[in-house]
């Protein structure tokens, strides 16, 4: 992350970083297109995933402040004022998008699901990262109404998933 952040202009990392935690809230993350001449598309890639990982790990880990810092250390100076600026300002924001997202899962009742993997091959740049995404459909109950969800998630998020799942069972088990 650290190499791919400093190639951006100054001035443009907190608007950048900004953006991504908008995604992680629900809103629309930082778009491709916007920011081509700064990135390729691999490197895009790399930059928006490890940039999300940092901020939701910081959150959801409950980090400390110097934690925080020492982990993007190696850094320039603006990047890091920019990253300790956006992550301050905006915690209490990402904790909730991320607590909704637990009790949005938590509160509905799996009734199926169904995946496939594939290869990401929707454009010749893509192609040639030759990435595995999973796509996991399930059909959740939420209040007495079954509502498909539908999700794709790359090998990083899938392992997220797995690891969340086995900790949410673990707690189950000490509760019986």
């Amino acid at each position: 992350m650290a190499r791919l952040l400093e190639k951006l202009p100054p001035g443009r990392a907190l608007e950048f970083l900004h953006n991504i935690v908008d995604g992680i809230c629900g809103r629309a993350y930082p778009r491709y297109q916007d920011y081509s001449n700064v990135w390729s598309l691999s490197e895009w890639m790399e930059v928006l995933e490890k940039t999300k990982t940092y901020f939701k790990t910081a959150v959801g880990k409950n980090i400390s402040d110097e934690e925080a810092a020492r982990q993007i250390i190696e850094l320039n100076s603006d990047c890091q004022e920019a990253i300790t600026k956006c992550l301050k300002g905006r915690k209490e924001e990402i904790r909730n998008a991320l607590v909704e997202g637990v009790n949005a899962i938590s509160s509905a009742q799996l009734q199926d699901f169904d995946w496939q993997l594939k290869l990401a091959l929707s454009s010749d740049k893509i192609s040639m990262l030759q990435m595995p995404l999973l796509n996991l459909d399930l059909d959740v109950r939420e209040n007495g109404e079954i509502k498909p969800i539908s999700i794709e998630m790359n090998k990083e998020e899938l392992q997220n998933l797995i690891n969340a799942l086995e900790a949410a069972n673990k707690v189950v088990l000490q509760l019986k």
